[in-house]
């Protein structure tokens, strides 16, 4: 068994200027994803709002967490953890929003189609000048059929 020794405590006073700069991280963060800001159920799904006004339909049944559930059940879901979960106090329950999105086949092949193509689109300096290089000798080589 391998022991680990704690270490002193730094205790460091807050000044200005550290409080300044963690609400600058924590609004970056929040600014840089997607928070819902509501939930409620329409029969056989749940549906997703989040802040910019877009939302999500999820189906109950892919997901065991709400195996237990009854219809009324899903009136007392509410989102928490700063919009990113899905809780309900009554049944001790605690949910990604992104697990539950990660979670689904379908949902996942289309973000990775959208990923891609967005990638796709992309250029880089390097991706320029090797275009450039190539419209300099004539443009992209042909491909030859080389018999093996």
């Amino acid at each position: 068994m391998k022991v680990i020794k704690a270490r002193p405590s730094v205790h460091r006073p807050l000044t200005e200027d550290m409080l300044d700069a963690a609400i600058q991280r924590g609004e970056a963060r929040q600014a840089s994803s997607l928070h819902a800001v509501s939930v409620s159920f329409e029969k056989p799904s749940l549906v997703i709002h989040f802040e910019d006004g877009s939302g999500v339909l999820l189906p109950v049944n892919q997901y065991p967490e709400f195996d237990g559930f009854e219809a009324g059940d899903y009136e007392g879901l509410t989102v928490g953890f700063a919009g990113t979960a899905l809780c309900h106090e009554g049944k001790n329950l605690d949910v990604s929003i992104a697990g539950m999105i990660s979670a689904n086949p379908s949902l996942m092949r289309m973000a990775a189609s959208v990923v891609a193509s967005r990638n796709g689109r992309q250029s880089s300096a390097a991706k320029s000048e090797a275009a450039r290089a190539n419209g300099k000798k004539g443009g992209r080589p042909r491909k030859t059929d080389i018999a093996p």
